[in-house]
């Protein structure tokens, strides 16, 4: 069950959930590789996370960049992927074009992905969904579509790609970079408020998901499996 000498590719690796799976997957000893679509932010993650990671740019909505990368490598002993790039509102709100876009990047990149990675037998590949799968809110419903479809195919791949095991990681609110435009105050008050409702009395930050991670990494009787991490935000 350990990671040790491992490799590790983790799709979105260059920040929030990504990274610190990135940074979690290294100090268990395994031989770490960040994708984005950015070379700047790999380089600047990199210097973060120091040691022997290596990046490499790469985009899920290119199937045919996907293909090649994944040809001239051997097979990955794991595979996270958290990249997405989505927009939400109300149904009536949302423009078509960023409902189509979000659904493209969240639920068909992971599926492009998992057509073309190559991964050691008895490997993982794990995917990132979100609780609003089970816990919809008003204004969030291609959100919660998006993370259910995501889960439905988890399942499916966990019987097609035996005994390569597939699972899903659910977070809840993360504090990562994606709320650092909201100002300091705001940013404060907006956790602060969240935590209150959460049974679990705080919001998630990436090493908190990571963990769940690594557990179905080095589990080898996991798969199929979703797992919500969110604070029991699902509960309330």
């Amino acid at each position: 069950m350990m990671l040790a000498d491992k490799t590790v590719l983790v799709l979105g690796g260059s920040s929030g959930i990504g990274f610190g799976v990135a940074k979690a997957a290294r100090a268990a000893g395994a031989h770490v590789t960040i994708a984005s679509r950015s070379q700047e932010k790999i380089d600047a993650a990199l210097d973060r996370l120091g040691g022997t990671a290596e990046g490499a740019v790469l985009d899920t909505g290119d199937a045919a960049g996907l293909d090649a990368f994944f040809a001239a490598r051997a097979p990955f002993g794991h595979v996270f992927c958290s990249a997405a790039a989505t927009k939400v509102a109300a149904v009536r709100e949302l423009p078509l074009e960023d409902a189509y876009g979000s659904f493209d990047s969240k639920f068909w990149g992971a599926y492009r992905l998992a057509r073309a990675a190559r991964i050691e037998e008895g490997g993982s590949l794990t995917l990132t969904s979100g609780f609003l799968s089970i816990r919809p809110k008003p204004g969030a419903a291609i959100q919660g579509a998006i993370n259910a479809a995501l889960e439905g195919l988890t399942r499916g791949l966990a019987l097609e790609f035996a005994p390569v095991r597939v699972n899903c990681v659910s977070p809840g609110l993360v504090k990562t970079e994606m709320y650092d435009t909201l100002e300091g105050d705001g940013r404060k008050a907006m956790f602060e408020g969240a935590a209150a409702k959460l049974p679990a009395g705080r919001v998630g930050t990436p090493e908190m998901i990571a963990t769940q991670a690594l557990a179905f990494m080095g589990n080898p009787y996991m798969t199929g499996a979703t797992v919500y991490v969110d604070g029991g935000g699902a509960l309330v």
